[in-house]
């Protein structure tokens, strides 16, 4: 292809997806909307773009004229029906696929990719996302293919199963069916952390600034700044110690378990868990920094201490040179709510090969 396909990244977050869009080689981003200013910062940091909206989406849509671009992408906010929520049908949250359905009747993309947690496509939401595809409706003019994929078949370092949602241009040909290279060899926490300093000391990031959108914000830090710990109570320490490679909150003598630990003696064998070297890690969420959230500490029975900023960054696939802006859980919940960046860069490579199969059918015709 001879020019860049353009796109437009909806609740873009720290960049993710638009990193992997762009890692092909094959996209340039025009617009980004989001709303954490804390977020839009990192974005900035590190993605050129003619139009960065640090906003909301329905200020953006009502105060922007909208490009007409080649693909949208972006994945809405999935709190009210996730797993870990309280699953509230009426939460505001759950409607701003409306939004980006929006955009999508705005842009005319020729193919947008939404992500969102797997419960998505059980949800009424998506039931209404596809009712919005018949004739007559909103997104009349486009198809739906709906996928669960598992990041760590497409190379992530981390299993992490989200709903893709494929759209397409009706006239267009069907997507191919999305198949990662790497099922049955998964990428490993060992991989991911093969040349990061395990001893770490430091506690916060450095104490610097900068100016975005006419507010002071923590930062830019590069990736490797973000490799601190906490300070820990002796009793943190002690459980941790108990805790061997693989084990979990099971392996903590009952003397060190809280209270609510002792009347529970089922529930997530993740809980204060150690991540394994040798398979990929669980799903970064938005609170890693925290073992009593899950299979979040340090592989290595020795090192007692939660998974740092720096390589929970690396488990979800940005590149050491990225930069960050914001406070320590400012920045843990924009690794967290990313998506893997080489997922990202997988659906990146289907969608712009759907474009280059066009122009090559294009050109045949011509020629005949």
């Amino acid at each position: 292809m001879s020019d860049a396909l353009t796109l437009i990244d909806l609740f873009a977050g720290a960049g993710g997806m638009t990193q992997g869009f762009h890692e092909t080689g094959r996209f340039k981003t025009v617009a980004a909307v989001e709303m954490d200013q804390h977020a839009a910062a990192t974005y900035s940091l590190n993605h050129e773009v003619d139009q960065l909206f640090a906003g909301s989406i329905e200020d953006w849509l009502e105060g922007s004229n909208v490009p007409q671009v080649d693909v949208v992408i972006g994945g809405p906010p999935c709190q009210g029906f996730s797993a870990l929520g309280k699953q509230d049908v009426l939460d505001e949250r759950n409607f701003l696929w409306k939004k980006y359905a929006e955009t999508i009747v705005l842009a005319k993309p020729k193919f947008f990719v939404l992500e969102n947690v797997r419960q998505f496509l059980k949800s009424p939401q998506f039931s209404d996302f596809e009712a919005a595809t018949l004739p007559g409706n909103l997104l009349q003019d486009y198809e739906l293919q709906p996928y669960l994929l598992n990041a760590a078949d497409f190379g992530a370092y981390q299993s992490r199963t989200r709903t893709i949602v494929i759209g397409r241009l009706r006239e267009l040909p069907e997507v191919t069916m999305p198949m990662g290279d790497f099922v049955g060899s998964h990428r490993t926490v060992d991989d991911a952390f093969a040349d990061i300093e395990p001893s770490v000391s430091r506690t916060s990031f450095p104490d610097v600034a900068f100016d975005f959108n006419n507010r002071e914000v923590p930062g830019p830090f590069r990736t490797s700044d973000l490799h601190v710990t906490r300070n820990y109570t002796s009793l943190s320490l002690s459980r941790f110690e108990r805790i061997p490679a693989g084990g979990n909150r099971f392996n903590i003598p009952f003397e060190l378990l809280s209270e609510c630990w002792k009347k529970h003696k089922s529930g997530s064998g993740d809980v204060m868990g150690r991540l394994y070297w040798d398979k990929p890690s669980v799903t970064i969420r938005t609170e890693f920094f925290k073992p009593e959230k899950g299979r979040y500490l340090h592989p290595d029975p020795s090192v007692h201490r939660a998974i740092t900023h720096f390589e929970a960054a690396r488990l979800q696939g940005f590149p050491d040179w990225y930069q960050w802006a914001g406070t320590k859980v400012s920045i843990a919940r924009q690794i967290g709510n990313a998506v893997p960046v080489q997922l990202a860069r997988a659906l990146g490579d289907i969608v712009a090969n759907q474009f280059a199969e066009s122009e090559s059918r294009s050109d045949e015709k011509s020629a005949a």
